[in-house]
């Protein structure tokens, strides 16, 4: 018999996924420059000429035994070495190689990291909104997500309901800082004070709770955001992180694991994941590739893009009236919608060819989220759009 736990999710494939799938098949009906597509997060800007000059260089003068035969499990040495010396000094932080374990993405560190502080039937706190993966991600480990509701006013930590919802079989907190989809970096304030309710949870309780923090948008902050580095709060603190969008590489799935090494079993638990290697099939992220990213550590790919679209929708959405809380990084915006049902509302918009995500699949209802890593032209072009369809499904409302 086969698996029924995987053959019962073919029946909740990701929204995200079919709204893409839908505007990709839309655009070959009337052409993709006259489908306002908002639906999936992919990087729009290229990666950086340094990374494609490292890599050549690397196929042409490196032996290609040692450029494309496997990594040791753990990630190559060097690129362990260069990861911690890149976030020590940036980040002022003590991070040696044996702290570091190289990922297949982000996705791949999460997986890992889940399965390191986590034994089957222990819980996982997430807040709301959330990216909606986490719920297999974290499930599909053996252990459970609980979804902490969001704070609506800002979308930072709601911690009334954190308190309302922590217990003794919570073994790990999941933070995704700056946030899909909301666009909102958790403060220092906000992080700080999380930091201190876990300290006095873990005295409370006599166990350890790790902060684990998901971190592919870590480099895309804006103007007079206040985004700090997670682990300089907080001991038993995990940093899982992707170069997908800072060196705008999704295709290439590298990232890695960061254990914080003041925490309990640091030495430990880089060494866990490579087993748990053995046991999820993640191991060994491309070779060639570690070595290139070793190579631009301190580069992203000109991100700027993404704040001049995020200004020009967020004035433009709050022209129309909507409620918007202003991203403080990331691609994405998530404003209410004008309507109770937001799948409802995201259908309407389809008939005017603006693809935008429904908020239900993140946590919150009545929302939606727009990522807007796309050309800016066509950022602006969409906005007479968006106003038409505000006038026509919703007279009376300001546009």
């Amino acid at each position: 018999m086969i698996n029924t736990t995987y053959k019962k999710m073919l029946q909740g494939k990701s929204i995200i996924r079919e709204l893409s799938e839908y505007a990709t098949a839309r655009g070959q009906e009337i052409g993709y420059d006259h489908v306002f597509d908002y639906s999936l997060g992919n990087p729009s800007v290229p990666c950086p000429q340094d990374y494609t000059d490292g890599m050549i260089e690397l196929l042409r003068e490196e032996d290609p035994v040692a450029v494309h035969g496997y990594s040791p499990s753990l990630g190559i040495e060097s690129v362990r070495r260069a990861v911690a010396e890149s976030l020590n000094s940036r980040f002022a932080m003590d991070y040696e190689a044996k702290h570091i374990f190289m990922a297949s993405g982000a996705a791949g560190a999460l997986a890992h990291a889940f399965r390191c502080v986590t034994s089957p039937g222990d819980e996982i706190l997430t807040f709301a909104p959330y990216f909606p993966e986490y719920g297999p991600y974290v499930n599909l480990s053996g252990a459970v997500l609980k979804v902490v509701p969001a704070d609506m006013e800002n979308f930072q930590i709601n911690f009334q309901a954190l308190e309302q919802m922590m217990s003794e079989k919570v073994m790990a907190v999941l933070i995704n800082t700056p946030n899909n989809p909301s666009g909102v970096a958790y403060s220092t304030e906000t992080i700080h004070k999380l930091a201190d309710f876990l300290e006095g949870k873990q005295r409370e309780y006599g166990h350890d709770i790790f902060l684990i923090s998901d971190e592919p948008y870590r480099e895309i902050i804006f103007e007079g955001a206040d985004s700090p580095y997670v682990s300089k709060f907080y001991d038993n603190s995990i940093s899982c992180y992707s170069f997908s969008k800072s060196l705008s590489l999704p295709g290439e799935r590298i990232g890695y694991v960061a254990v914080n090494p003041r925490c309990r079993d640091a030495e430990a638990l880089a060494v866990m994941c490579g087993q748990i290697s053995r046991g999820i099939g993640h191991n060994c992220p491309p070779s060639s590739v570690q070595l290139a990213v070793a190579k631009v550590l301190g580069q992203t790919s000109d991100l700027s893009v993404y704040e001049t679209n995020m200004n020009l929708l967020y004035d433009a959405l709050t022209g129309m009236g909507f409620q918007v809380v202003k991203p403080g990084g990331t691609f994405y915006i998530f404003p209410r919608a004008l309507e109770e049902d937001a799948g409802a509302f995201c259908m309407k918009a389809k008939k005017y060819d603006l693809i935008l995500v429904p908020s239900d699949n993140f946590g919150v209802p009545g929302h939606f989220r727009m990522a807007y890593c796309i050309d800016t032209e066509k950022v602006k072009r969409s906005i007479p759009v968006l106003e038409k369809f505000v006038r026509e499904e919703y007279p009376g409302r300001r546009s």
